[in-house]
């Protein structure tokens, strides 16, 4: 990704082959979005009472309950559980989100704190024209 690299430190760079850079971390992003769509994630409540299972795009796709340790539960104690085994699942989705584009090509992480690596660049056509 040698021409995002040079337009996030501000040199001239290729704009052709900026372009096929994105298009291809875009393609690769896209890509491994749809396999985490693909994927069943499960989280559990703290008692390991409620369990629920989501897709890799958050969406609920089933709750299983204990029995036996629903019976130590009213129905608000339950609630909270159901809605504390979904967080847990949805947390399991953000992490596996987070280890499938850690290697993503592209800006590392001081480029990604300093922000949108084409900025200087942009900055500097709106300066100088």
């Amino acid at each position: 990704m040698k021409e995002i690299e040079a337009f996030a430190e501000g040199r001239e760079g290729d704009l052709a082959g900026l372009l096929r850079e994105i298009n291809e971390w875009t393609g690769t992003l896209a890509g491994r979005m749809n396999d985490l769509a693909q994927e069943r994630l499960e989280g559990t409540d703290a008692g390991g009472v409620v369990r629920a299972r989501v897709s890799g795009a958050g969406r609920l796709l089933g709750l299983a309950i204990d029995s036996r340790g629903l019976r130590g539960l009213d129905n608000v104690q339950l609630a909270e559980a159901v809605k504390e085994a979904i967080g847990a699942a949805h947390t399991a989705m953000g992490d596996r989100l987070t280890e499938l584009m850690a290697d993503l090509p592209g800006a590392d992480a001081s480029a990604q704190a300093a922000g949108d690596p084409l900025a200087p660049h942009i900055a500097r056509v709106l300066r100088e024209g």
